[in-house]
């Protein structure tokens, strides 16, 4: 679908003529009133800049001489116009980063403008708003709001958006407003919501140790891990699969304070070719690694599929549920590298560049700590781990996400969201050291408290829901 909701594509230019000469008159019945675009260049911010005086200044009266602030000159504010048929400006709105500095996720909508001739049955107004929330998610935003008109909130309800509050703004009742941005809960659900009843008949975890990244096997001292790697994955790209699949499984015993021994491949694949590719990667992370790869199993004519199980050992595990209410929440992450190719917004690659003795300090690191609990981020993102965190702690979080350490190159919705190479988040009594992991940066941004779930705490103290409820259902350790 297009941005001004029709089926089919734009006609511009002198199209509509032509089509007329032909007597093609279906065709230009089905022409869209308007069609919705980023503003390009001076005329059209000209023109969506005189809207806004004539509705703002002169119709309404709420300014004097002009409503430009300093968002109108931030670099990092887009503008969405509505252009009629004949390439007439016939409205916009603005939206971009909420705060100064850093673009943390919280976005803002404003100066939604809709000329007169066109106001009520076009629905311009309407395609705008959705065209800002769509595009506001599109760049990883994570919280959207907008100032609206009193009058106005009927319009804003319908589309889907919520009250927040009723505030003052140039002089006049206004509606603090929020658009519902769904994307951790979606992943999360997505990820990890069928795991509680799903895994409910094989409940065998060791006493303590529900959910957790590795299995203690009793009586000893070991640790076992185990991962599969996404089949199209293996597919797509071999080489990487087979990094990853030690990656993810050292990872998981790291969490745990558990120094790796070992590792066990199971290897599905079309061809000799292909399976080589895959055990190519596997092994250079492995080398990379420090851990031996002991045996396992190949079998070649099938579809791609990957799975490694890895021993490690620790006489004290570390738990993801040791978690306490008051605790510190801390995340631990290796920033270097970027988005792995075919992977943008996904997979950041933080660690096939990196030597090994830093791939080794950075899982050594909670064995040296030792925190009350940690999880190292998987497929569920940084805010979907710390919701398995709580949720095996019995706690709720709070993230701070201003707090959060990001690469510059990561949208923050992106960041929360993706699988990062190294990460770790931990939890422990306010004011306990942070885990030494040479190149990895680490911050405490937020807490554990009652409850359940995980809220997102912005720099003006609200607090939006990124998950409303447990993420697996299997309940504290």
């Amino acid at each position: 679908m297009y941005l001004d909701g029709s089926a089919t594509p734009p006609v511009s230019g002198r199209a509509p003529d032509i089509l007329a000469l032909l007597g093609d008159r279906s065709t230009l019945a089905r022409q869209p009133a308007f069609r919705i675009a980023e503003a390009d260049g001076p005329a059209d911010l000209s023109a969506y800049r005189r809207l806004r005086r004539d509705a703002f200044v002169y119709e309404q009266g709420l300014f004097r001489g002009h409503d430009l602030d300093e968002r109108d000159t931030d670099p990092r504010t887009l503008v969405l116009i509505a252009r009629g048929r004949d390439g007439t400006v016939v409205g916009g709105v603005r939206l971009g980063p909420a705060t100064d500095g850093p673009d943390i996720g919280w976005w803002q909508g404003g100066r939604l403008v809709v000329a007169p001739a066109v106001r009520g049955s076009a629905g311009v107004g309407a395609a705008l708003v959705r065209a800002a929330c769509a595009r506001a998610e599109a760049e990883g935003a994570l919280r959207f709001d907008a100032t609206v008109q009193t009058r106005n909130e009927v319009l804003f309800r319908r589309l889907g958006w919520r009250r927040v509050r009723d505030i003052t703004a140039a002089g006049s009742p206004h509606v603090l407003m929020r658009w519902p941005i769904g994307r951790i809960a979606a992943q999360a659900s997505a990820a990890k919501a069928a795991l509680g009843p799903l895994l409910d008949p094989l409940a065998t975890a060791s006493p303590g140790f529900v959910g957790d990244d590795g299995a203690p096997v009793p009586g000893t001292d070991v640790v076992a891990a185990c991962d599969a790697i996404v089949p199209s994955m293996v597919e797509r790209a071999p080489d990487w699969a087979g990094w990853c699949a030690v990656l993810v499984n050292v990872n998981d015993l790291a969490a745990m304070g558990a120094a790796p021994v070992g590792l066990l491949d199971a290897l599905g694949a079309p061809d000799a070719a292909h399976a080589a590719r895959v055990l190519t990667g596997l092994s250079r992370a492995a080398q990379a690694y420090g851990v031996p790869v002991l045996g396992g199993h190949t079998q070649l004519g099938v579809p791609a599929a990957l799975s490694v199980t890895a021993l490690g050992r620790t006489r004290h595990p570390v738990p993801g549920g040791g978690g306490r209410p008051g605790h510190a929440v801390r995340l631990t992450a290796d920033l270097g590298g970027t988005w792995r190719p075919g992977y943008r917004g996904r997979q950041w690659d933080s660690t096939s560049h990196r030597r090994a003795d830093e791939l080794r300090t950075m899982t050594g690191a909670v064995a040296a700590a030792r925190p009350a609990a940690a999880k190292d981020v998987s497929m569920a993102g940084v805010a979907g781990t710390l919701g398995m965190l709580a949720e095996a702690s019995g706690c709720r979080a709070v993230l701070d996400v201003a707090a959060v350490p990001r690469p510059r190159e990561a949208a923050m919705g992106d960041w929360l969201t993706c699988f990062p190479g190294f990460a770790m988040l931990t939890a422990d009594a306010p004011g306990a050291p942070p885990l030494a992991a040479g190149p990895a940066e680490g911050a405490v941004c937020g807490e554990l408290s009652t409850g359940e779930g995980v809220g997102l705490r912005w720099p003006d103290g609200d607090i939006t829901e990124a998950v409303t409820s447990t993420v697996t259902g299997m309940g504290p350790a």
